[in-house]
C-alpha cells in the first residue's frame, strides 16, 4: 500500500534519549526485595487512537501511511538495550495487516497478546460481538506470531467493575489473564483491586493484571503510562510512583503505545483542540520516560511474572479467524478487476488538482485505488493528477507514487493558477466525454463518485456533490465555515436558475462538451462557483446529489476567507448584471429533462 508523505523516522540510537531535565523521574536503585516492573504496550497506529475517532473513519484505516514499524523499531532498541521484556498487546488487524511486525517481536523474546480484532472498546460491542472479537482477534495475533496468546486487554478504554461479564467470557474463551481492568476512579476500593489477583468463574480463573493507579484530587487517576503520563506534572507523577512501591509492594504495572515512539509523527489537522492536545501534548516525554524505567528498574511481561507459557504453537480456534486476511481481500478486489475485463467499460477520467499536498498524496492513491476498483467493471478509470504550482515536494512525491500508474497522466504548472485553472488543464488533457474532478485531501470520500457518475444522462451537463443536501452531512468542520458557505449558497440560489443547496463543490461529474469552452475568468476557488453559473446562463440541466464532506486531515486549507467572501460578492454582482442586461432564461425543473448541448453563453466579464 502507498505511504502517505511525512518527515522521516531519523534513527535514533537508545542512547540518544534525552534526560527529563530538572523534573525527572528518579527511581530506586535496583535490588532484590523489589518487585519487577510489568512493562505492556499497545501496539497500535497512530489513526487507530480513540483522540481521532471523531474524524477518521474506520473503513479509511488503510489508506494511512503506517509508521509502526520504524516507530516500534525504536522502542524495540531500547528494550534490547536495556535486557527488558514487555507484553505488546495486538489486535487482530494490526496482525494480519503487519505480521511480520508481530513475529519479529515474538523473535526478540516478548510476549504477544490479544486486544480483539477491530480495535473497539466495549461499549461499542454486544456480549456476543464481544466474545466473538476476542476470539477472532486472538487467532490472528496466534497465526501471526506462532504463539500462544494467554493474555487479554481491551484495545479502546478501559473494563470498569461493572463489567463483570466481560471477565467471565475471556475465563470462557481459554485465556489466562485480563489487563483491561481500571480500578475506580472514586469512592471506595478494595486494596485487592488495586493488584494482581484472581477471579473465579465458575470452574475458571481469570487473572486481573489492573493498571497502577494513584490518589489525586479525592479520586485515583492511573500513573502507569500512556495519556496520563504524559499529561500529569512529573513532580506528581514520580512521587506517586514512588508511594505505589513503598505503600503495595506489588509489581508496577506500566502501559504504553507504540505510537508514542513516533519521532515525528503525522499531524492529523481534522482533529479537535482537544483531541490533539490529548494526542500530541508532551509526546516526547514517553521514550524518555521509559528509557528511564528501564534504566533504574528491572522490567518484564505479564507472562512472566505469572509464569505462563506461550512458545507454544497455536491452532486457530474459528473458521472466521483463518479466513480472514489482507491478501483475501486483495484478492477480491483483482477478482473484480478480472470480471470487468471482458465487458465494455465507458471511459472516464478523473481529474486531481494539488497544490502543496505531499501530505495527503499517499492517502489519495489508497483512495483512487479504491475508487479505481469500486467502479469496475461498469467504468474504466484514468486519472489526471494536476500540480498547480507546489512549492513543496508534492510533484516528486506524485512521480513516486503514480508514476507506476498507466492510467494515470501527470500534468504540471509552472506556477500556481488556481483550483479551477487546474481542472480546465485537466479537461483539456481528457479525451474522455465523462470527466470527474475531486479534492486532493479527500474531503469528500472518492469513492462516493460511484453515486455521482450514473447520475450524468444524456440531457445533464454536470453533477454537483452537495453536503447541504438534505441526505448529505458534514463531519468536523468550524461551524463559522459552514455558516459563510451555506450564506453563499442562499444567496447563488436566489441569483441562479438551478436550485441548488452548494454552488461552489469541486466534487463534480462534467460532460467535457459542455465545459470545455467555457469562458471563465476565475481561475481559483471562484471559478469552480463561475464555471455552475456560466452552465445555469446558458440553461443546462445540473444535478444535484448528496455526499458528506470532512474537515481535512492533513495540512492547512488554502483558502483566504475574507479574499473569498469579496470575490463571491463580486461574482454574484455580475451574475446579477447579466441577467438584468438579457431575456432572463427560461425556468428550469428537475421533471422537465433538458439537453446538455448548451447555447454558449457570455463571459462573466466585471
Amino acid at each position: 500500500m502507498p505511504s502517505i508523505s511525512t518527515a522521516p523516522l531519523p534513527q535514533v540510537s537508545p542512547m540518544e534519549h534525552s534526560p527529563l531535565s530538572s523534573e525527572r523521574l528518579s527511581m530506586p536503585a535496583p535490588c532484590d526485595a523489589t518487585p519487577p516492573h510489568l512493562l505492556t504496550i499497545a501496539l497500535e497506529d497512530y489513526f487507530q487512537v480513540g483522540a481521532f475517532r471523531q474524524c477518521i473513519e474506520r473503513a479509511h484505516w488503510r489508506r494511512f501511511e503506517s509508521r509502526l514499524e520504524a516507530a516500534t523499531e525504536r522502542l524495540l532498541a531500547l528494550l534490547d538495550q536495556h535486557r527488558a521484556h514487555a507484553t505488546f498487546f495486538v489486535s487482530g488487524w494490526i496482525a494480519e495487516t503487519r505480521a511480520n511486525l508481530v513475529r519479529e517481536i515474538a523473535r526478540r523474546g516478548h510476549e504477544i497478546a490479544a486486544s480483539g480484532y477491530e480495535h473497539a472498546s466495549l461499549r461499542q460491542l454486544t456480549r456476543r460481538e464481544f466474545v466473538d472479537d476476542a476470539a477472532r482477534g486472538r487467532d490472528a495475533v496466534e497465526s501471526a506470531s506462532g504463539r500462544r496468546a494467554l493474555g487479554f486487554r481491551v484495545a479502546d478504554q478501559w473494563i470498569r467493575p461493572r463489567d463483570a461479564w466481560a471477565l467471565d467470557s475471556l475465563a470462557e474463551l481459554g485465556f489466562a489473564y485480563d489487563s483491561s481492568l481500571m480500578p475506580p476512579l472514586f469512592g471506595r476500593i478494595d486494596p485487592i483491586q488495586q493488584t494482581i489477583h484472581k477471579k473465579q468463574s465458575g470452574e475458571k480463573s481469570l487473572w486481573i493484571v489492573p493498571v497502577a493507579t494513584a490518589p489525586w484530587l479525592g479520586g485515583r487517576l492511573p500513573i502507569g503510562g500512556g495519556g496520563y503520563a504524559r499529561q500529569l506534572p512529573l513532580r506528581y507523577l514520580k512521587r506517586a510512583l514512588r508511594a505505589w512501591r513503598q505503600t503495595t509492594g506489588a509489581p508496577l504495572v506500566t502501559y504504553f503505545h507504540a505510537w508514542e515512539f513516533d519521532a515525528a509523527p503525522p499531524q492529523i489537522e481534522a482533529a479537535s483542540h482537544l483531541a490533539r492536545a490529548r494526542h500530541y501534548r508532551n509526546l516526547q516525554r514517553t521514550p524518555e520516560l521509559v528509557a528511564e524505567l528501564l534504566g533504574q528498574h528491572r522490567t518484564i511481561s505479564i507472562a512472566e511474572h505469572l509464569r505462563l507459557e506461550t512458545r507454544e504453537p497455536a491452532e486457530p480456534s474459528s473458521e472466521e479467524g483463518r479466513n480472514s486476511s489482507p491478501q483475501r481481500a486483495e484478492l477480491a478486489v483483482n477478482n473484480v478487476r478480472n470480471a470487468g475485463a471482458a465487458a465494455e467499460p465507458t471511459p472516464i477520467t478523473i481529474i486531481v488538482p494539488c497544490c502543496n499536498e505531499e501530505a495527503s498524496l499517499s492517502y489519495l492513491a489508497v483512495a483512487l485505488s479504491e475508487l479505481e476498483a469500486d467502479l469496475a467493471p461498469r467504468y474504466e478509470a484514468q486519472f489526471v493528477l494536476v500540480d498547480d504550482g507546489s512549492r513543496d515536494a508534492t510533484w516528486t512525491r506524485m512521480l513516486d507514487l503514480f508514476g507506476g500508474w498507466p492510467n494515470a497522466r501527470r500534468l504540471r504548472h509552472s506556477a500556481n493558477q488556481g483550483v479551477s485553472a487546474a481542472i480546465l488543464t485537466g479537461i483539456r488533457a481528457a479525451d474522455t466525454e465523462i470527466v470527474c474532478s475531486l479534492d486532493c485531501d479527500c474531503t469528500y470520500d472518492p469513492r462516493g463518485l460511484c453515486e455521482l457518475v450514473p447520475l450524468l444522462t444524456d440531457d445533464v451537463a454536470l453533477v454537483t456533490a452537495s453536503p447541504y443536501h438534505p441526505a448529505g452531512g458534514v463531519r468536523n468542520v468550524p461551524g463559522w465555515r459552514l455558516g459563510l458557505s451555506k450564506c453563499a449558497s442562499w444567496l447563488y440560489r436566489r441569483a441562479l436558475t438551478n436550485k441548488l443547496h452548494t454552488y461552489t463543490s469541486c466534487f463534480r461529474v462534467y460532460r467535457r462538451s459542455a465545459v470545455l469552452d467555457l469562458p471563465l475568468t476565475e481561475p481559483g476557488f471562484l471559478g469552480v462557483a463561475e464555471l455552475l453559473a456560466l452552465l445555469d446562463l446558458g440553461d443546462a440541466r445540473i444535478v444535484e446529489a448528496p455526499a458528506v464532506l470532512h474537515s481535512r486531515l492533513f495540512g492547512q486549507s488554502k483558502m483566504k476567507t475574507a479574499r473569498t467572501i469579496t470575490a463571491h460578492l463580486r461574482l454574484l454582482s455580475r451574475i446579477w448584471r447579466l441577467r438584468m442586461s438579457r431575456r432572463a432564461p427560461r425556468k428550469y425543473t428537475n421533471s422537465s429533462p433538458q439537453t446538455s448541448s448548451t447555447s454558449s453563453p457570455p463571459a462573466l466579464h466585471p
